[in-house]
């Protein structure tokens, strides 16, 4: 178990979900990731950034022009881990 934990590249502060951020890291999506923030594990983050202290999550099933979820950013305490 210590050699997958050896494999794994270092959670970066910034995080996105979408391949066309320049914040989207593939490496780290090859495994399992959680976020908590405020104190509560949260399935729907997709985007985050530690040091900002902010969460970007889905604001229901409202989409953008695009197609995509419109999302509203939350402030408070983020952790990123492995699980």
């Amino acid at each position: 178990m210590s050699d997958a934990a050896a494999n794994r590249p270092e959670l970066p502060d910034h995080l996105s979900v979408d391949p066309r951020s320049p914040h989207h890291v593939a490496a780290v999506f090859e495994h399992d990731i959680g976020i908590r923030f405020n104190g509560k594990e949260r399935q729907d983050v997709e985007e985050y950034c530690i040091s900002e202290g902010w969460v970007k999550v889905p604001a229901g099933k409202t989409l953008d022009r695009k197609g995509r979820p419109l999302c509203i950013k939350l402030k408070g305490t983020v952790e990123a881990f492995y699980r």
